[in-house]
C-alpha cells in the first residue's frame, strides 16, 4: 500500500505593496476589519540585523529603507503591507491574462454593506454584484478595488461550499 504524505498547506500571509502605508493600513483595518498587529515601522539595509540581512536577499541591494506593518484576518491569515519610496505609486495595469497573481479574495456575507464602506474609502466597484447560481444557491461575488488600485474579490460564502456540488441543493 502507497501512503500519500502529501498534505494541503495553509495560507500563511500574502504581501502587498501600498503606496502609503497609514493610509493602507486606515483602509485595511477600518473597511476590512483586519487586526493590526504591527504598526507602520521602517526597516534600512543593514546586514547585521536578521531582517535586515532577510530584506536584503529578498529585495537585493537597490533599496535602503521601507516602510512595513502587519495586519491579520479574523481566521489568522498575515496582511504584509510594504511601502517603498521610490517605488512606481499607483497599480500596475490589471491584466488577468499574464502569467503571475491578480487578486486574492475576502469573505463576507453582507456583501453590499462592505462595497458601499469601499466606495466610501475611495475604492471602486469593478462589476455588478453577481449571483453564481441564480434562484438555486445564496453565493454572490464582486471584483472591487482598494483606493490604491489593488483589485480583489468578495464571496459571501466560503470557497468550499461555492464550488462543492450539492452544497444548498
Amino acid at each position: 500500500m502507497t501512503v500519500n504524505k502529501n498534505y494541503p498547506k495553509s495560507f500563511s500571509h500574502i504581501g502587498i505593496t501600498v503606496p502609503d502605508i497609514n493610509e493602507a493600513v486606515k483602509f485595511y483595518s477600518e473597511v476590512m476589519g483586519w487586526y493590526v498587529i504591527m504598526k507602520p515601522s521602517n526597516v534600512k539595509k543593514e546586514s547585521d540585523t536578521a531582517i535586515g540581512q532577510m530584506c536584503i536577499d529578498v529585495f537585493g541591494d537597490e533599496w535602503s529603507e521601507f516602510e512595513i506593518a502587519h495586519l491579520a484576518t479574523s481566521d489568522g491569515i498575515g496582511i504584509e503591507l510594504f511601502s517603498f519610496p521610490h517605488g512606481i505609486k499607483e497599480a500596475p495595469e490589471f491584466n488577468p491574462f499574464n502569467t503571475g497573481l491578480f487578486h486574492f479574495c475576502v469573505q463576507d456575507p453582507n456583501i453590499e454593506e462592505l462595497i458601499d464602506k469601499i466606495l466610501s474609502y475611495g475604492g471602486k466597484q469593478r462589476m455588478p454584484i453577481r449571483e453564481y447560481y441564480p434562484n438555486d444557491k445564496p453565493y454572490k461575488m464582486c471584483y472591487v478595488e482598494d483606493p490604491f488600485g489593488i483589485v480583489f474579490e468578495i464571496y459571501t460564502h466560503s470557497y468550499e461550499l461555492t464550488y462543492s456540488s450539492g452544497a444548498y441543493s
